[in-house]
């Protein structure tokens, strides 16, 4: 059963398309992230679904009911917001209870359910404590229990966690995914962070330019993305210019500016041999040698010269330049006994062709 289902949905500001006609279906229980650049799309995809504006074209149907037309308060959806959205003359118990209470419900009810999630959320101690007196991770953890508490069927997330620091970011991205594991509520997330659709996401929709580039898993996306397009936006990606060559079930055959290699066929239609495409290798499929040591046996390898070593904490980018004036990206776990080389040292890089893609 699908919680979400969009059906041809458009909205257009004038002669400016926000979001082209969509289809979209979410499973119920289903954490879904709307990833993309600024101006994707994927904020006037979701106020659509929230009722906050109304769609130029299209039907959109929440558990199963037509709400094309409603307002949100019909909606039965909860949301999150960046900013938290708290009030701040509230404690923290009269906060989560605010929704209980514009429903009526009675005191003894209210006081289980609040302090029902309050647990659930870790803060049972705050519960006296005004919004200024917590940290922000506990602000946006309280504004996510406001909207847990009186159990909606669906919960939206407008960016919630773009306003913390990082680490607090990471944490609060394990908080949510547990939440999400305990309670089972679908969840439709916003965010231009893919680190975060990447952690949190059972599926990711990738957006561009207001339309659906692909939605898969992310482990999919990341390794089978179907276009350059999600291929350089998802992580970070050496796309090189190459000739198909020949197309077979068994892969790709091109050529490029330091040999020919061959390569995986795509997910969606391989491109027809004599046409241009775009090799993907990711970095941390490349492994780097110091020069003269043989590749190893069934690997692809080139020759080229360490222009910069980047130590990013437990991971170190090599930049290295190949065949001229092609630069490739390495990528490798930081260690205390790594041998280090010297910035214009001969290396020579070796790859997988399993770990190669052919893009059209």
């Amino acid at each position: 059963m699908n919680m979400i289902e969009l059906r041809q949905v458009s909205k257009r500001y004038g002669n400016v398309h926000a979001l082209h006609p969509v289809d979209l279906a979410v499973r119920k229980g289903e954490f879904v992230t709307l990833l993309g650049p600024s101006g994707s799309g994927k904020t006037t995809l979701l106020n659509l679904i929230a009722g906050m504006v109304p769609p130029s074209t299209g039907r959109i149907f929440i558990d199963g009911h037509d709400v094309t037309t409603s307002p949100p308060s019909r909606r039965q959806l909860g949301m999150v917001f960046q900013n938290y959205a708290l009030m701040p003359h509230m404690t923290v118990f009269e906060n989560i209870a605010f929704p209980l209470r514009v429903r009526r419900l009675g005191k003894p009810e209210i006081e289980r359910k609040v302090r029902q999630v309050l647990e659930l959320v870790r803060l049972p101690d705050l519960a006296t404590s005004k919004p200024r007196e917590l940290s922000g991770g506990q602000q946006q953890r309280v504004s996510l229990a406001r909207c847990i508490v009186y159990n909606p069927a669906l919960i939206l997330l407008d960016e919630p966690l773009g306003a913390l620091d990082k680490k607090l970011r990471e944490q609060m991205q394990l908080e949510l995914r547990r939440i999400h594991a305990e309670l089972g509520i679908t969840m439709l997330n916003v965010t231009h962070d893919q680190d975060e659709a990447l952690t949190m996401s059972d599926r990711i929709v990738l957006m561009n330019s207001g339309r659906i580039e692909q939605q898969d898993a992310p482990e999919a996306l990341y390794f089978r993305p179907a276009t350059r397009f999600a291929a350089d936006f998802i992580g970070t990606a050496n796309l090189l210019a190459c000739d198909v060559r020949s197309v077979t079930d068994d892969g790709v055959a091109v050529s490029t500016a330091f040999g020919d290699t061959r390569a995986s066929r795509p997910s969606s239609a391989a491109p027809a041999a004599g046409r241009t495409a775009c090799l993907l290798i990711r970095p941390e499929s490349i492994a780097m040698h110091p020069d003269g040591q043989p590749a190893p046996a069934g690997q692809q390898s080139v020759d080229g010269i360490l222009e910069d070593t980047i130590i990013l904490a437990s991971v170190i980018r090599h930049h290295v330049r190949v065949a001229g004036a092609v630069r490739m990206v390495v990528q490798e776990q930081n260690r205390r006994d790594r041998p280090a080389l010297p910035r214009d040292a001969p290396v020579r890089l070796t790859w997988s062709d399993r770990d190669c893609l052919v893009l059209d």
